[in-house]
């Protein structure tokens, strides 16, 4: 089986990272490189998960049409949601609203202290037969929601009316890879990789692309993210690279 990780960003003392095996979740300790905690509750394989940027709480997507609140402390799950379809997940930046997008045509907005009375605002999106979603982020801001597909374009919308602001393409992603996109920390830009290991750029406000980054990658880049409060972020294919402004940038 295929063992999926991801940087686990909250408020614990050592390093730790949530790892998806099918469709069971686990905290693993980089510490002591054991794992701490199993989550079981999902029936198919975990798709998308997002940690609560404020606390100890984070919440998994799964090909069962559930999305599961969970805490770090407790292997019992908080909170269950049904939905129609697979679902992506994300909390905004204050971590007291996450999205939903469903059936890769909806995008639901719910309050944690209150979803299970339902959205309370839902965005319906033109649908696209070729490709699905994979991803959902908020700007650090909160005013954007980023899209990511399997196909070869990601969608910006507006974060309050749910308007599509921009769609991105022009890179390669021929074979349905899950390449994950990602806003620089000022929310100003928004980055994706490439199947050809190239990096593109482009300015959120404009939607005009403005750079395209070489790192040698070998293969897709299906990871990419900034790090929150420094310009620095890392690009992974089968192999990781760390970018640096330069002095002529």
């Amino acid at each position: 089986m295929k063992l999926q990780s991801k940087l686990l960003l909250n408020n614990t003392v050592s390093p730790s990272l949530i790892c998806l095996l099918a469709d069971t979740i686990r905290y693993l300790s980089l510490h002591d490189n054991k794992y701490i905690r199993y989550f079981p509750g999902h029936s198919k394989r975990v798709v998308a998960l997002s940690m609560s940027p404020v606390d100890d709480t984070f919440i998994s997507g799964s090909l069962d049409k559930t999305i599961r609140l969970w805490d770090l402390r407790s292997p019992n799950c908080q909170g269950l949601m049904h939905l129609q379809g697979k679902p992506v997940c994300s909390f905004d930046p204050e971590g007291l609203i996450f999205a939903a997008g469903v059936n890769s045509e909806m995008v639901k907005l719910y309050d944690l202290r209150s979803f299970d009375k339902g959205p309370f605002a839902t965005f319906k999106m033109q649908y696209d037969r070729t490709c699905e979603w994979t991803g959902l982020k908020f700007s650090n801001d909160g005013k954007l929601i980023l899209i990511s597909t399997n196909g070869s374009f990601i969608r910006l919308i507006d974060a309050f009316k749910g308007v599509v602001m921009h769609t991105f393409g022009g890179y390669a992603n021929s074979k349905a890879v899950t390449l994950e996109a990602s806003f620089t920390p000022d929310s100003q830009f928004i980055m994706i990789g490439s199947e050809d290991g190239k990096i593109h750029v482009w300015n959120g406000e404009s939607g005009i692309k403005v750079a395209v980054l070489d790192g040698k990658h070998t293969g897709p880049i299906t990871c990419l993210q900034f790090n929150p409060k420094f310009m620095t972020f890392a690009s992974a294919c089968s192999n990781m690279a760390f970018w640096l402004p330069t002095i002529d940038d």
